[in-house]
């Protein structure tokens, strides 16, 4: 017969390799540096948050991975907050050690100095910024669509959406850099393609109708964001100048 000892974590009695109560594993032995680093390792790719699985899915059938993770299958899928954020954390990254800016790789030329700190104070803080394209887009689905879901699904899809539109913007960072840099637009209508192949499968519609509303969905959403974040921007950087 196992013997039972006490959580380290709730104190309770555990019976077995994990706790019954919290989760915790029994065994928990002082912190080391291969503790830490296999934590990470396991969050990110282990069974319980299959990050390869889960990107691999939201571009092969996207309209899937939402309705399974609506629906409850949330195990099973890494979690589209979580994978936002690492999605936007790994552009951050990529994006200063290659000294990407679209506004001087482009060659845009914006009159006004406090325009031009407004446009790089939004591309430095993009991470921040993209949370309201992630907003607007979940509340203008639930306008065009309000009898599908309700809003705070929408917006759930829609953080694994825009982390899908990062790592575009993350393929494309080094075509526009090192190729071509005239094709500024071209994450953005990517990823518009994108959006109408995974919210028509989604939906299950593929008619006109359907496939216009996500169409305007996207573009407001996108306007919104765009203007918004600039906005934001330019009061932030005028605030700082006054």
């Amino acid at each position: 017969m196992e013997s039972s000892i006490n959580c380290k974590n709730c104190s309770s009695e555990v019976i077995g390799s994990f706790c019954h109560k919290c989760g915790q594993k029994s065994s928990v032995n002082k912190v080391t540096f291969k503790e830490t680093f296999q934590d990470f390792i396991d969050t990110v790719l282990s069974v319980n948050a299959p990050l390869i699985t889960t990107t691999k899915i939201l571009f092969v059938n996207p309209g899937i991975l939402f309705r399974e993770y609506l629906n409850g299958k949330r195990k099973s899928y890494y979690k589209p907050v979580s994978f936002f954020i690492i999605t936007t954390l790994i552009y951050i990254i990529v994006r200063s050690l290659i000294n990407y800016n679209p506004m001087t790789t482009a060659g845009v030329k914006v009159e006004g100095e406090i325009l031009v700190d407004a446009g790089k104070y939004m591309v430095k803080n993009i991470n921040n910024i993209m949370f309201l394209f992630v907003f607007a887009l979940g509340v203008l689905f639930k306008l065009f669509f309000y009898r599908k879901n309700s809003l705070a699904e929408f917006i759930a899809i829609s953080f694994y959406a825009v982390g899908v539109y990062t790592m575009i913007g993350l393929v494309s960072m080094f075509y526009l850099k090192y190729v071509d840099p005239q094709y500024t637009a071209m994450p953005i209508v990517i990823f518009m393609g994108y959006v109408i192949v995974a919210f028509s499968s989604f939906f299950k519609s593929r008619n006109f109708l359907t496939i216009l509303k996500i169409v305007m969905a996207y573009m407001l959403a996108f306007m919104f964001y765009s203007g918004l974040g600039f906005l934001l921007s330019l009061l932030i950087v005028w605030l700082k100048s006054s």
